[in-house]
């Protein structure tokens, strides 16, 4: 017997209605974003305990079950449903889930996995199993660490038009070039790079021109992949290329990181306490140098080479112990540290602490499947929604569109738009050629723009106009 745990509300017009079969970390994530954005959500799990912990805050349905079974499909509605996000802990009964789903009724169906197998059939399971989606978790923060550690003086890098362009975050260090100096006076010397929102405090806006820089400011910026570095090194920020990194914990993430990292020359060196697991990624990874250690013990630590390393990640499974690994690599190397976050959610703490740059797997998962459901409610004549970030905790949105025909925004040079407050038009991607627009560039077909804003919820590009 299924037990409807709350009452289903009317449907917002214009949303989805979507089935989530698991509340953990990731289902979670998706549920409070994806209600937000007026979608009729219905979730699905085998633990009443954990379904009423989310219905009871958001205004969704919840159904107990295996989310694989038909008759607990049924129950959620899934003959009727425009999408199912199948993110339980196991990978078989995701896949299982979306192809009864595919099955039974006419949805688009999306997957979490997450084993390091399946990583490497994505393509053919997508296709045989009609899926749209697959996403993997341990993969996807791996990549994302990546990109920071390749430009190890960033506190963040995010990617846009397939990599062609970066927005990059960077604290302005005491007594830099850029202090006291407006946005104004710093564009008529640097022109090609793009300023898009800082941080002071706890406060985030989107920068006009008379905006003053001071010390300790987080910028946010948007250029090209090579300008970027060009930047960073023009305002005297250190660009090294990280040589040695030491990777605490030896699960998916450090696998997929490991793997990447020694791709492009890093030497890698990998602490795992687990013997079997440290046996096993010897075999995996032939090239890093894997040892049989506890890595939240000092000793072991400074015999690794802590104090001399380049990069240091703490990938345990545990959040607190990768927060005080990073405070105390800190306190005793120079190295570019990244901690990785998959539970606590107290992010003004987390802030205050000084852990470098902070990675979120459940964020990155949640916002890959939030880009991808906005490009599905969009309207399909004028834009698409190809790639989203969220940024500082939500606050601000950097959203990538692509231009499919005419609308009300292109061919008029930029100037004469009149967008709503807090949004501002960071690059344009034109056939490969990324373009920091100035007040005569026009937005042309086929163009992909990226808008970064402080409203949320933008599925088209012309709502960003009055």
């Amino acid at each position: 017997m299924f037990e409807k745990l709350i009452k289903k509300t009317a449907r917002v017009k214009s949303g989805l209605k979507i089935v989530i079969v698991g509340c953990g970390k990731v289902g979670g994530t998706l549920v409070e974003q994806l209600s937000k954005e007026g979608h009729d959500i219905v979730l699905v799990d085998r633990s009443a305990e954990r379904l009423h912990a989310l219905t009871d805050i958001y205004d969704v349905m919840g159904v107990v079950g295996n989310g694989a079974s038909f008759s607990t499909l049924s129950e959620a509605g899934i003959e009727d449903a425009d999408m199912i996000i199948a993110v339980t802990d196991s990978d078989e009964l995701n896949l299982l889930t979306c192809t009864v789903a595919r099955r039974e009724g006419n949805c688009t169906a999306i997957a979490r996995v997450r084993n390091p197998e399946y990583s490497q059939e994505i393509g053919y399971l997508q296709e045989r199993l009609g899926l749209a989606m697959i996403i993997n978790p341990d993969k996807e923060a791996a990549n994302e660490i990546a990109r920071v550690l390749s430009l190890p003086a960033a506190l963040g890098v995010n990617t846009f038009a397939h990599g062609l362009a970066e927005m990059v975050r960077v604290k302005i260090p005491e007594g830099n070039v850029l202090c006291n100096k407006s946005l104004a006076g710093l564009g008529r010397d640097i022109r090609n790079i793009l300023i898009c929102a800082v941080e002071r405090g706890n406060d985030v806006c989107i920068p006009t021109g008379n905006f003053v820089l001071q010390e300790g400011d987080i910028i946010t910026f948007l250029a090209s992949t090579k300008e970027a570095t060009v930047f960073l090194e023009d305002i005297g920020i250190q660009t090294n290329r990280i040589r040695h990194a030491i990777l605490i914990g030896g699960g998916r993430s450090a696998y997929y990181l490991a793997k990447q990292l020694m791709e492009v020359g890093v030497h890698v060196k990998i602490i795992e306490k687990d013997k079997a697991r440290s046996e096993e990624l010897s075999i995996l990874l032939p090239n890093a140098i894997v040892l049989n250690a506890d890595g939240t013990e000092t000793a072991v630590l400074k015999e690794a080479g802590m104090e001399q390393v380049d990069a240091f990640i703490p990938l345990t499974g545990i959040d607190e112990e990768n927060i005080l690994l990073t405070l105390h690599a800190k306190e005793v190397s120079k190295a570019k540290v990244i901690t990785k976050i998959n539970r606590i959610n107290f992010h003004g703490v987390i802030n205050r602490l000084e852990l470098g740059s902070v990675i979120y797997p459940k964020y990155i998962v949640a916002e890959a499947i939030i880009a991808y459901v906005r490009a599905l409610t969009a309207s399909k004549d004028s834009s698409n929604v190809e790639t989203l970030y969220h940024l500082f905790d939500y606050r601000t949105e950097a959203i990538e569109f692509h231009i499919k025909g005419e609308s009300d925004l292109t061919n008029k040079p930029l100037k004469d738009l009149k967008l709503k407050d807090n949004v501002l038009i960071g690059c344009i991607n034109r056939d490969g050629h990324i373009i920091i627009p100035g007040g005569n560039d026009c937005i042309k077909p086929n163009d992909s723009v990226i808008i970064v804003t402080t409203h949320t919820g933008f599925d088209d590009i012309r709502e960003i106009l009055k």
